[in-house]
């Protein structure tokens, strides 16, 4: 049994090694602990540690009030750094969870302890190839940030500059990469043992924070994303993006401008400072919708640690290891959907809704335009400016979820952007509104599409395909024809959402012969007792006792087996 399972954990990512076995059986722990422990059994993760489960299968220790969300979050924050970023992941997913979740995974936060100064000293010279007296002038030993990837570390160098040193956490990489094997080992088996659960795909998810993550960690990267971002806004005096120092920069460290500013959400200090509260939330939101609309390419977590306000109202980001990017089609057609929904054109809005989304299947169009007229009903006579939008989305993504139309990750991480940017404006102006501010973007984006020169260019792009098209067919069905007549072709059929129930059957069957082992021990017992053959213990056939007690035995493992399984009706 232990063997078959290990079979289904190996799919596309390998066998399950030591090491990450102690993993997983601790993270089933915790989970159990925090009272997930029906969700353990179900997707049967319990088998590959059988011999430690009494263990996990401990009472939950957290208090009975909490909610199911909050014990989520508590017990992502005990699992550690790779949860904890899981989990603000999936607090970016509101098509996927219902806001009470998407609110209490937010508040996850990566307090975790510094590692001491003598190893980012250490990882610094390491990553550089100079001693640390030769890079910098002067170094604070003291972190001014520590996270669970990385901290940073305020830094003069010899040019007398003042920079930020972002210095990777040392072997962190050594614990993300079991975590994430495990995740998809997890995310596998639910897929198979939850039917609602596989429209969402979520091996695809973990998939996407995967490579979020492993992004993250190239520091490089980030930085060639900061150069794309000063390029962008180059010229721009409402935003201030911070210079990379390349020469003090390698993959686990970067080194960048140190942003003297105050942070966007701190409002007394800016009160004090008599910046314009007013400017600072347009300000900010211009800063998203040009990197939406216009380059295509934005900062996905501009929450308001990560944005800080200078002299004259300049917005200055920071941390850009999470970025996303959408393609000019994309773009359009949230343009175009920001249109329909202002001038509540329902069709329109489920024709852009179904196109964006990722994955497909059948939708019933009567009853989600039905469901999105009761919700328009509700902003029927509104201002627009008087429309909180987060709540507006909120129900907009209800919408989605019941229908399961899952957009693509980095649409939804745009949305959250636009909501980040949304929610801190109207912290510093209260009338603020992102609507009022997207409207011209959402036009110019619209007019795009109607530029004469872009649909020749498109056409004549187009007429290329179809000429090189046709000049290559004459060969394609030349090759195809003979491999027809060679039985050179091969096709494969894939059966999708089977091995379920293989595995059902398979357990079965396995347990159908067990009974039948088990009657003929009964009936055959029965014979002896009734024929007196064989030898005899107290006047009973000897080999008819040893018979009804091992029928009882097996019987009992067997009846054991079925209630563990959850099985038993």
């Amino acid at each position: 049994m232990i063997r078959r399972l290990d079979r289904s954990l190996s799919v596309l990512r390998g066998r399950i090694g030591r090491d990450d076995l102690r993993r997983y059986h601790q993270i089933l722990g915790i989970l159990v602990r925090y009272g997930f422990g029906d969700v353990v059994g179900r997707i049967r993760t319990a088998y590959p540690v059988r011999w430690r489960w009494r263990s996990v299968r401990r009472p939950a220790e957290v208090r009975a009030d909490l909610s199911a969300p909050e014990r989520m979050r508590l017990a992502f924050e005990e699992l550690g750094p790779t949860f904890i970023k899981f989990g603000q992941a999936l607090s970016c997913r509101t098509d996927l969870l219902p806001p009470e979740f998407i609110r209490e995974l937010s508040k996850l936060q990566d307090s975790v302890p510094p590692f001491p100064y003598t190893e980012a000293k250490a990882e610094i010279e390491a990553e550089i190839g100079r001693p640390l007296s030769e890079i910098f002038e002067w170094i604070d030993s003291e972190p001014v940030a520590a996270g669970s990837l990385a901290q940073v570390y305020w830094a003069r160098t010899w040019e007398a500059e003042e920079v930020a040193v972002k210095v990777q956490r040392p072997g962190i990489e050594a614990v993300i990469g079991p975590d994430i094997r495990i995740l998809y080992r997890l995310a596998t088996l639910a897929e198979r043992r939850f039917s609602d659960l596989r429209l969402y795909e979520p091996a695809r998810i973990v998939d996407e924070f995967s490579r979020t993550i492993r992004r993250e960690l190239d520091f490089v990267r980030e930085g060639r994303n900061i150069d794309r971002f000063r390029h962008y806004f180059a010229g721009d005096r409402t935003v201030h993006i911070p210079k990379v120092y390349w020469e003090y920069t390698a993959s686990r460290v970067l080194t960048m401008e140190y942003i003297k500013g105050i942070k966007i959400s701190d409002v007394k200090q800016i009160d004090a400072a008599g910046l314009d509260k007013r400017e600072i939330a347009i300000n900010g939101a211009s800063l998203i919708l040009k990197e939406v609309f216009q380059h295509r390419f934005f900062h996905a977590d501009p929450h308001p640690g990560n944005l800080f306000v200078l002299e004259n109202n300049v917005i200055a980001p920071v941390d850009f290891g999470m970025t996303g990017s959408l393609d000019e089609e994309t773009a359009e057609r949230v343009a175009a959907l920001v249109a329909a929904v202002v001038v509540r054109d329902l069709n329109e809005v489920i024709d852009i809704l179904l196109a964006l989304r990722a994955s497909e299947g059948p939708v019933d169009r009567k009853a989600m335009k039905a469901d999105l007229t009761d919700l328009f009903e509700q902003y029927h006579e509104v201002p627009l400016k008087d429309v909180n939008i987060k709540e507006f989305l909120d129900e907009v993504m209800a919408v989605i979820r019941n229908y399961r139309l899952s957009p693509p990750g980095n649409l939804v991480m745009m949305i959250r952007a636009l909501l980040l940017s949304e929610g801190i404006g109207r912290e510093l102006y209260p009338q603020f509104n992102i609507v009022e501010y997207m409207k011209p973007y959402a036009r110019k984006a619209l007019f795009r599409r109607l530029d004469l020169d872009r649909e020749l260019r498109e056409l004549a792009m187009a007429g290329r395909d179809a000429l090189r098209l046709a000049k290559q067919m004459p060969a394609d069905v030349t090759e195809i024809l003979s491999k027809l007549r060679n039985n050179g072709i091969v096709i494969a059929v894939e059966h999708k959402g089977i091995d379920h129930f293989t595995t059902e059957l398979d357990r079965s069957s396995n347990r159908l012969s067990f009974a039948m082992v088990i009657a003929a021990l009964i009936v055959g017992s029965s014979i002896i007792f009734q024929t007196r053959v064989g030898p005899a213990l107290s006047g009973y056939p000897l080999l008819g006792l040893v018979g009804f007690l091992l029928a009882s035995i097996l019987g009992l493992w067997l009846l054991i087996g079925i209630i563990r399984s959850g099985s038993l009706n």
